[in-house]
């Protein structure tokens, strides 16, 4: 393949264009922010999940209070009309009323059992709703701090992008300076190799695979017209001629 040595120097800045494009693709992809804000919003699902639970707990705690307030209400409203009938003098059997005094105060020793339940579950459901405040809390810091960590991702990307951009205008004026030949070839070979596709001939090597070449390999290319593409015998990358390249 033939190409002018100006056409052939000019894919060395596409070149550098082409690298520095995926530097900023890669940027995009590995911005510190990005790993930080997947575990926050890891971090935010968990605390959510967490708060679910807490907030299940305390609706069964609700229930159970309910339960127990209740059970305590009907042993103390039984309590109380024995109470009265005893009071009343409404129990004249002796017998019935050994039976009615032992009744009250198994109630009374029952409605003692049962509000010392109500005060282990309301003590119970106060740590509950304390858990569940905390959570509350823990959620809106993660999500206050994933919202400024969203900005700051934001914001590199647009510098990114105003990078890309500029350098994609570049791209367009030197591709519109090299043959189709000529670019169909590199373009190909940097797909090959890793997003490098012409190197230059520096000092005798090759800065693509950064291998020398061999005295004859050297001999070969001083003999070259100045207008021939020429490839490196190792990489088969372009080797691009300049005054650093030792001849």
């Amino acid at each position: 393949m033939k190409a002018e040595p100006a056409e052939q120097k000019r894919l060395l800045d596409l070149q550098e264009i082409d690298s520095l494009l995926g530097q900023l693709t890669h940027r995009v992809r590995t911005l510190p922010e990005a790993a930080e804000i997947q575990r926050l919003e890891a971090r935010v699902r968990e605390l959510r999940d967490q708060k679910a639970v807490a907030a299940t707990k305390l609706t069964d705690l609700d229930r159970e209070q309910r339960k127990a307030e209740s059970d305590v209400e009907q042993v103390r409203a039984r309590a109380e009309r024995d109470t009265q009938r005893l009071n009343a003098g409404q129990v004249s059997s002796p017998k019935e009323l050994e039976r009615l005094q032992s009744e009250i105060g198994s109630l009374q020793r029952r409605q003692t059992e049962l509000e010392e339940v109500v005060l282990e579950v309301m003590e119970r459901r106060e740590a509950t709703d304390a858990e569940h405040a905390r959570l509350q809390k823990d959620i809106e810091a993660a999500e206050a701090e994933l919202e400024t960590l969203e900005e700051r991702r934001s914001a590199a990307v647009v510098d990114i992008e105003a990078d890309r951009a500029s350098a994609n205008d570049r791209r367009r004026r030197i591709v519109g300076e090299i043959p189709e030949d000529l670019l169909a070839l590199y373009t190909k070979l940097r797909d090959q190799h890793d997003g490098v596709g012409a190197a230059m001939l520096r000092y005798g090597r090759c800065e693509g695979c950064k291998l020398a070449l061999s005295t004859a390999e050297l001999g070969e290319i001083r003999q070259a017209p100045a207008d021939e593409v020429l490839r490196c015998e190792d990489c088969r990358r372009i080797l691009i001629r300049t005054t650093e390249s030792g001849l």
